[in-house]
């Protein structure tokens, strides 16, 4: 009966969690709604572009929340004394390390699909539609024609992650058969994981040269952006009001030319011409920013400003937590893992960095360690939001679009989103350089035996105490997340983000001194 109730507690609160979880999505979908909404163009917004930029937006966001639900199902199976919870046997644990990896199927899968065919097919749909001449059906043909190649590349990257062998076949004398057998063997027994692996580790490759270009920036931008504010409207009103009265003043001089009679040259009617459009302009400005000055919303802003200051000053201590964390932990592959060849991963930590000690105090107080993680996945995305939108979208040194409130092109947009489902994509990593361990495991124990002798009666005896899950922990002691699988498929990658980690932080430290 204690079994049973045990049991049934554990699954109300399990229950509870992912009640909570289906909460977070509400509120993931009604943000992404609100942000798409705030930069989109009112004049060209689009209904098609409107729900794919919404949609990936909410995908990308989503799968940034699974990384601490994963850590979080895997030391929920175990109690802090190193034994597993009496309903966590080996099936309960299966079904959710299974439940977990097929989430991750299905978000990866929707990012394949968002990345290689559904925003590139809206994205050239809309480019074709500023062709007056064109139809619906010549649109639509065009669109599939351009996103063919997007999809070729998908299948390409599926088919070098399915075979390519991860394990070499023992027997050298092996025939081709043999050889092509094992690798269907090696592709079946994974269940296409290594596929979808490579083809997501591809993706994240650019995600990290995305994060590079953008969150590094937006980690400097958005605190100061915050603290600094930005002009008020009064200000602006001022200013356009400046404006106006020099351009009247051009005008006048202008037109006192003909005062006599005379006709007035052809450049002084240009430039009259282009005087009174800009005052025109100006004036239609002056409307729209007394409107702003006496809406409820900046009068909102207003009362909020010491508000912002303080999540600037919150959101440069979290800037420094995560440099500071990061470059302590490449520090320490550097100096202790086993090399390129492994892809510098390092199991553990020789060198503590502040993330890596306060992950295990906050361990101690649910859950404490789980909204830190929290904070620092949205911490990421949100200096990314800010990267974007204030660099641009750029294709090298030309500048594509420009992302600005109320007046983004769909194009822009749908390109935004996509950026953000690569850097998101690469978020995972980042979090696992930040803390190994945790990620690997999250706040799992195992048993160890160790030996007690005691003097006054010369004898020994063994006892069993917990110790922190490591990669010396049994397998069946220890469940490693779903997340760590994804991320180590393939040692080459792991290198390579291993350098764009050092790339990151120079790049980090150049915004912050310019």
């Amino acid at each position: 009966m204690a079994a049973a109730a045990a049991a049934g507690a554990a699954s109300a609160e399990l229950v509870i969690g992912w009640c909570i979880f289906g909460l977070l999505l509400l509120a993931i979908l009604a943000f992404c709604w609100i942000y798409v909404r705030k930069y989109q163009s009112q004049r060209e917004s689009e209904v098609v572009s409107t729900i794919t930029a919404i949609f990936s937006l909410a995908i990308a966001l989503i799968t940034s929340a699974l990384l601490p639900v994963d850590i979080f199902l895997v030391s929920y199976m175990k109690n802090q004394n190193g034994t597993f919870k009496d309903w966590a046997n080996a099936n309960v644990s299966r079904q959710i390390e299974d439940t977990v990896l097929y989430g991750y199927y299905t978000l990866y899968s929707v990012i394949l699909f968002c990345v290689f065919f559904w925003i590139p097919f809206v994205y050239f749909y809309y480019e074709e539609k500023d062709d007056d001449d064109t139809g619906k059906c010549t649109q639509i043909k065009t669109a599939l024609k351009y996103t063919l190649g997007f999809v070729v590349i998908c299948a390409l990257l599926l088919l070098v992650g399915a075979f390519v062998p991860l394990n070499v076949p023992n027997n050298k004398n092996s025939t081709e058969w043999e050889k092509v057998k094992f690798l269907f063997e090696e592709l079946g027994s994974s269940h296409g994981l290594a596929a979808l692996s490579f083809s997501i580790s591809s993706l994240t490759l650019i995600g990290m040269l995305a994060a590079i270009t953008y969150t590094a920036y937006g980690m400097s931008a958005l605190p100061l952006n915050l603290i600094k504010g930005t002009r008020s409207a009064a200000y602006e009103r001022l200013e356009n009001t400046e404006d106006i009265e020099e351009v009247e003043q051009h005008i006048q001089t202008i037109k006192s030319k003909s005062k006599d009679g005379r006709p007035l040259p052809a450049r002084d009617k240009r430039a009259l011409k282009q005087f009174e459009e800009r005052l025109r302009t100006l004036r239609k400005r002056e409307r729209h920013l007394e409107f702003i000055e006496n809406s409820w919303w900046t009068k909102l802003c207003g009362a909020l400003r010491p508000l912002k200051i303080i999540w600037g000053i919150f959101f440069i201590l979290v800037a420094l937590l995560f440099v500071v964390s990061l470059f302590l932990s490449n520090l320490d592959k550097a100096l202790h893992s086993a090399g390129i060849d492994s892809g510098f991963i390092i199991f553990g930590a020789n060198l503590s960095n502040p993330l890596n000690m306060l992950l295990p105090l906050l361990q101690t107080v649910f859950p404490l360690d789980y909204i830190l993680i929290t904070i620092i996945i949205m911490y990421f995305i949100f200096t990314s939001m800010a990267g974007i939108r204030n660099i641009g979208i750029w294709f090298f040194w030309i500048r594509l679009y420009k992302i600005r409130r109320g007046r983004t092109r769909p194009q822009a947009l749908l390109f935004l989103c996509m950026i953000l489902l690569l850097i998101v994509l690469h978020t995972s990593y980042m979090i696992y350089s930040l803390a190994p361990q945790y990620v690997m495991y999250g706040s799992q124990n195992y048993l160890i035996e160790s030996n007690i002798t005691y003097d006054d009666h010369k004898g020994n005896s063994t006892l069993s105490v917990p110790k922190r899950c490591d990669a010396d922990a049994p397998e069946d002691q220890c469940t490693v997340t779903r997340t760590y699988l994804f991320l180590h498929k393939f040692w080459f990658f792991s290198a390579a983000y291993y350098f764009g980690n050092w790339a990151f932080l120079g790049l980090v430290y150049t915004y912050r001194c310019s």
